[in-house]
């Protein structure tokens, strides 16, 4: 009996190596869109009003985090049941992201006008202002949810093969570690003015300093931050379509790794951005027949 319950304890070592060795790799791989997840959440929960920034921010957590609760159980399945499928969304998912990618480079490129508003910029009933609170708060949970989706797949795509015990731990982990992080350092980055502003009411000449400096870094923070992770969705894609796409593999394996894949996920990115302006531009064609 005594040697077999050290066997048991020897077999969950084991798996717990196993886990936390596969948990550090699944992690590494969706850091890279972490960068989009952190850039697009910072610019969703930014444009309230300053007392109500972090009830916001809680919301949209609570959401992120019951869309991790739907998300994670059909991944699971699907990895238990088909697993071949995972690649394939693994592929649809990259080819989304390199999209996506390729969408801000062009909106960069050719800039179109977009009207800045905040909450403080509605001459509106507090009643009023809290529908459209609601409204914002309920746009930034859906984009989660298709980033959240995005993380759990190539998460789940990084332990394809493992078993399923192994695989629900650390996917599991990742998302979670992906909401807490992402959102932990959000509402740093949005509360970056306030500290600002307090900092400026003392008498240290020092601390006004810092305070005007993270003021006038906030703006700057979050489109640096859309930059890097405009970067990151590019590799990211590129990645998948490097190692899941065998004739791109040889075709690129020569070039640098980081080189290849911002390549193959640029080309992929204009390849489907250029699809979707056509269908598009057809569909709008249609309607006006």
């Amino acid at each position: 009996m005594a040697t077999g319950f050290f066997a048991l304890l020897d077999d969950i070592g084991a798996i717990m190596d196993d886990v936390a060795m596969m948990s550090k790799i699944a992690t590494k791989k969706t850091a890279g869109i972490l960068g989009d997840d952190l850039a697009v959440n910072a610019e969703k929960a930014s444009g309230f009003v300053s007392s109500r920034e972090i009830p916001v921010l809680w919301a949209i957590t609570k959401g992120s985090l019951l869309n991790k609760l739907i998300i994670l159980p059909l991944a699971f399945l699907l990895s238990y049941f088909v697993p071949w499928l995972i690649t394939v969304v693994l592929i649809l998912g990259a080819v989304y992201l390199a999209y996506e990618g390729a969408e801000k480079i062009y909106e960069y490129i050719v800039p179109h006008p977009k009207e800045e508003t905040t909450t403080e910029d509605f001459d509106l009933t507090p009643e009023e202002l809290l529908v459209l609170e609601k409204q914002k708060v309920k746009a930034a949970i859906v984009t989660d949810f298709i980033l959240s989706i995005e993380i759990v797949i190539i998460a789940l795509g990084s332990v394809v093969g493992k078993p399923i015990t192994t695989q629900i731990i650390v996917v599991s982990f990742v998302a979670l570690v992906a909401t807490i992080g992402v959102y932990g350092i959000v509402a740093a980055i949005v509360r970056m003015d306030d500290f600002g502003m307090l900092l400026l009411t003392k008498k240290s000449k020092i601390g006004k300093k810092i305070g005007k400096m993270l003021i006038g870094l906030l703006p700057m923070v979050i489109k640096g931050l859309a930059f890097i992770g405009t970067i990151a969705l590019i590799l990211v894609a590129g990645g998948i379509f490097m190692h899941k796409i065998e004739p791109l593999h040889h075709l690129l394996q020569n070039l640098p790794s980081i080189i290849g894949e911002f390549l193959a996920g640029l080309i992929g990115g204009i390849l489907a951005f250029i699809v979707v302006k056509g269908f598009t531009m057809i569909w709008r064609k249609i309607k006006k027949k």
